[in-house]
């Protein structure tokens, strides 16, 4: 991550600077702040500040204020740096903006502490923003979609935990997995808004050429979330979801598509959303089809094993089945979301 050190000491700046760059931090540098505020404005990717308080042309507090007051298109997090102790200051950081404050001198370790705190709220408010904003651009091109994006990611997090249980799983799916999956599922079919609509809502069946349409919506969504990922590298769940959204329809016996990969080869979020997607498309009414029951869901997806689905992630779908049903049921009567 870019880290924007801010501080008119050079030797404060450069202990700053060699603990950042042996944590794995790209440092910026910057003695006051204007220098911080121009160095912002020219580096999209920065979003997390270390600023000293008392400074020349512009302090800490100062610089708090401008960067809150300021449209960057992003959210800034800041840590202050600071001699200064008592309520009052407290109180003055925090009402400029500043999310933190470390004691001058500061511990390295605190220091990096307190850096993963503001990692993860940067990391949770991109990940929000982003699925929102996506998750609501393919909402629009199909009023099903809001129900649907609701159930596919309960029906994943429940498939991900069951398979945890597997001896075989526990060291890949952990609390973060499980996590990653739910929140990055609503964006498995984010690349059907390059879908035109006589295509993606045709009546009935597609002939060839409509089908190789409808097929391309696998790699013009994991293109737009790999975009996605050149602006933020270290949001996983836009990996995750990238992985969802390109390889959902390949099959565990190659026959599937874009790329025709083959058993493992497939990502494992891939292998579990496969199941969450297929049971969530033969239970609900289509634009092509009618609603059928869970039985039917059932017998189509065991019928599947081992060609379109996983094994052991069929037989995990099959210890949590009564769960499916309970969403299934939960969502049913969930209102269509609205733009």
């Amino acid at each position: 991550m870019q880290i924007l050190a801010v501080d008119d000491d050079v030797i404060t700046l450069e202990i700053l600077r060699n603990l950042l760059e042996e944590a794995g931090d790209q440092v910026l540098i910057a003695q006051n702040g204007r220098e911080a505020m121009q160095i912002l404005r020219n580096n999209a990717n920065c979003q997390l500040v270390i600023s000293d308080w008392e400074m020349p042309k512009m302090d800490g507090i100062e610089l708090c204020t401008t960067i809150r007051g300021n449209e960057l298109g992003r959210y800034v997090y800041i840590i202050l740096l600071t001699c200064r102790e008592g309520t009052s200051n407290v109180v003055e950081g925090l009402s400029a903006g500043a999310d933190d404050f470390i004691s001058k001198p500061f511990e390295p370790q605190e220091l990096l502490v307190r850096l993963r705190v503001g990692k993860r709220v940067l990391s949770l408010e991109t990940r929000k923003v982003t699925i929102f904003a996506l998750a609501k651009l393919a909402e629009s091109r199909d009023p099903e979609t809001g129900a649907h994006l609701e159930r596919v990611r309960e029906y994943s997090r429940i498939l991900a935990e069951k398979l945890a249980e597997d001896q075989k799983f526990s060291h890949q799916i952990d609390t973060g997995f499980i996590w990653l999956i739910y929140e990055s599922s609503p964006l498995h079919d984010i690349g059907k808004v390059a879908i035109p609509d006589h295509v993606l809502l045709k009546p009935g069946q597609l002939d060839a050429a409509e089908w190789q349409i409808m097929r391309s919506h696998t790699v013009e969504g994991a293109e737009t979330l790999e975009s996605a990922l050149l602006q933020f590298p270290e949001a996983e769940f836009l990996q995750m979801a990238r992985d969802i959204a390109l390889t959902h329809h390949e099959r565990i016996d190659g026959t599937g598509y874009p790329e025709g990969l083959v058993g493992d080869d497939i990502p494992l979020c891939s292998r579990i959303f496969a199941i969450a997607d297929a049971y969530d498309a033969i239970v609900c009414k289509r634009v092509y089809k009618k609603a059928y029951n869970h039985e039917i869901a059932r017998h189509l997806i065991l019928g599947a094993e081992g060609t379109q689905f996983d094994p052991e992630v069929v037989q995990a779908f099959l210890r949590c089945e009564s769960k499916f049903q309970e969403i299934k049921d939960k969502f049913a009567q969930v209102p269509l979301m609205t733009i």
